[in-house]
């Protein structure tokens, strides 16, 4: 979190994902605030623990939302944060470890020992290991280094015969991985889902991006072009940020071409253009005006969307006295509420039977239909 660039990337990824507990190593911070935490969330409803390692070096931060993980308590040591508590959308108690793991070979043996050791003395069943382990499972997985492989087995083996069936359970609890792709990091954000929510996308009318595409003004039909040509932003920025990495790993093993590099140049300027896009649809999400003409205020629109996502957003309903998350369930019953409040009815119950109704006499219904006289116009005129 050295910078703007990736502190802005964390929120990103918080607010898109809906997390509710985050794990982040080598933070390069000695310190941290509530402030600071609250800006990365988005919001102060958070429980957070810092370890600060060595100077800055190998520190960690856990950060969790009160609203789904209860704290119990904490275990903290060089290279981790241990955090029990209760996941309480299925009253789950849990430990959560978030890891750093030296590249030294015995600062990992006495990582893993001490942390074998926590887990053997506690009656936690659900453990979740989250972090970096510095460690690969074979010699085809190291890539920009030639050093020599030591570790890898040892741990995957420590791994399998201490925590194998702890993670197994876990894996059953939150069966989605979904890996990011590397945007400001070396390393790759992994996000665990309990369940993969689609709640459909919102209707919206007009997009200012569209101006920003070469061609707009040529389209003929706006769904078919906005599908085809247009397309999703998200996806496209995903879809080269994937050729990107494929460029970067070539490059590590040396055998990237100038030609390919010619192409990464190319998808680095599409991917400027893109953000550009991203941009303007934050803004115009967000239903503010500009501060004034040229300011890119993207923290003020970024806070204010994500304002009125909180405010608007119906995370449940309550469905025979049992709350519910269900997109589909809520859908539903939002359709049957709606439904059951306009349903129009044979008898309305309205009476108009003692109301006397302004009318027109007859000499003023006259009036109103005779034909301009030659004098009225001219005194109309002028």
């Amino acid at each position: 979190m050295g910078g703007s660039t990736k502190a802005r990337y964390l929120r990103q990824l918080i607010a898109c994902e809906g997390a509710k507990f985050v794990c982040i190593q080598e933070t390069k911070a000695k310190e941290l605030s509530d402030a600071k935490c609250y800006s990365l969330w988005g919001d102060n409803k958070i429980g957070w623990l810092h370890y600060e390692g060595d100077n800055g070096r190998g520190s960690l931060l856990s950060m969790w939302s009160k609203e789904a993980f209860s704290y119990t308590s904490h275990l903290m040591g060089k290279g981790y944060i241990v955090v029990y508590g209760c996941y309480l959308k299925s009253n789950l108690t849990c430990a959560v470890v978030n890891v750093y793991a030296n590249c030294n070979l015995s600062d990992k043996q006495s990582l893993w020992a001490e942390l074998s050791n926590i887990k053997a003395t506690s009656q936690v069943m659900v453990w979740s290991l989250c972090g970096d382990f510095n460690a690969i499972r074979s010699r085809s997985k190291r890539k920009g280094s030639t050093g020599r492989v030591t570790i890898q087995m040892t741990i995957q083996a420590r791994l399998r015969v201490s925590i194998h069936s702890l993670i197994l359970t876990f894996c059953l609890i939150f069966p989605l991985w979904d890996v990011q792709n590397r945007e400001v990091s070396d390393h790759c954000a992994i996000v665990v889902k309990s369940m993969d929510k689609d709640w459909v996308p919102k209707p919206f009318r007009t997009i200012n991006a569209w101006f920003m595409e070469r061609g707009f003004c040529e389209m003929g039909d706006l769904k078919v072009w906005n599908k085809d040509v247009f397309g999703d932003i998200n996806t496209s920025k995903k879809r080269i940020l994937q050729e990107i990495e494929v460029f970067d790993c070539q490059d590590c093993n040396g055998t990237l071409t100038d030609s390919d590099r010619l192409k990464r140049c190319d998808l680095v300027s599409r991917l400027r253009e893109l953000d550009k896009k991203l941009d303007s649809l934050i803004r115009q999400k967000a239903r503010a005006s500009w501060i004034k003409n040229g300011d890119s205020c993207t923290r003020f629109y970024h806070s204010t969307l994500r304002w009125r996502r909180l405010r608007n957003e119906v995370k449940g309903v309550e469905v025979g006295g049992q709350w519910c998350e269900e997109p589909s369930t809520v859908r539903l019953e939002a359709k049957k509420l709606f439904e059951t409040r306009f349903k129009s009815t044979k008898d309305l119950g309205v009476r108009l039977d003692a109301v006397e109704f302004k009318s027109l006499s007859a000499e003023d219904n006259l009036s109103l239909i005779t034909d301009f006289t030659e004098k009225e116009i001219r005194d109309v005129v002028w």
